[in-house]
């Protein structure tokens, strides 16, 4: 586990839109996991802007994200859909029929995470997956509790997931209850993790990943297992009266 602080979450965005970049030029046929919220909006906007300046084409590319909420039509602007088109999709040259979500309006929810599931499978290991960390330590939409082994599922939304998201709808009344999520079993398969992390309420979370047991009670300490993982963390997630890190610490800017 490599973890870089940087100074601030544009340079955070900066850097891992880099990673990015190197992997899709580096890559016949690049396969990126993708993430939702406010953390990567950054990261989406320097991608275009490379694409723009004429550094990167994403014609090769095939995207899969993390998840998608239950009961959101794809063109409702909450949806996870419609946020990748908004964020990055309609800005690249990115082929439609290879960006890849969860249906969170599909008749049988089952189906649809088997399904999903072996989309991912047949497209092969995704490259590079982008995650963010939640305050209880889920990533994706994987809640306190998940097996690690879990596969694509459907997901009761914590109370304190639905309240974080809540800025994003008019109340937290509009926030889904229910999501289909990526598992975790599927997110280490990955070949490459980057976990973007920013803002000081994330401080005690980053410092319980990193320092913390591997237990299912938090999810996001099972990245300490993972083969690849690169944490970029500004200086208010990393804001501790101790040092944050004692491992494999490199400093940005």
């Amino acid at each position: 586990m490599k973890v870089i602080e940087v100074k601030d979450y544009n340079e955070m965005s900066r850097k891992a839109c880099s990673i990015i970049l190197d992997t899709i030029k580096q890559l016949d046929n690049p396969i990126l996991g993708l993430a939702t919220g406010s953390t990567p909006v950054k990261m989406y906007e320097y991608l275009i802007e490379a694409y723009e300046r004429g550094e990167v084409s994403f014609k090769n590319v095939r995207s899969f994200n993390l998840d998608e909420y239950v009961g959101l039509s794809k063109h409702d602007p909450n949806s996870y859909r419609y946020y990748m088109e908004e964020k990055l999709f309609n800005h690249v040259d990115i082929s439609p029929e290879h960006t890849h979500l969860p249906n969170g309006n599909a008749l049988d929810l089952e189906q649809e995470c088997r399904d999903y599931e072996e989309k991912v499978k047949e497209a092969g290991n995704v490259h590079v997956q982008v995650l963010g960390l939640g305050l209880n330590g889920h990533i994706g939409f994987n809640e306190p509790g998940t097996p690690f082994q879990s596969r694509t599922h459907v997901v009761d939304l914590a109370d304190t997931t639905r309240r974080a998201n809540a800025r994003f709808f008019d109340s937290i009344d509009e926030v889904p209850s229910k999501a289909i999520t990526m598992g975790i079993g599927t997110i280490m398969e990955s070949d490459r993790i980057i976990l973007l992390v920013s803002g000081e309420k994330k401080a005690e979370a980053l410092h319980k990943l990193i320092n913390g047991e591997v237990t299912e009670d938090f999810p996001a300490s099972v990245l300490q297992k993972h083969k690849d993982v690169v944490i970029i963390a500004d200086g208010g997630a990393c804001h501790r009266p101790r040092n944050l890190v004692s491992q494999n610490v490199s400093r940005m800017g």
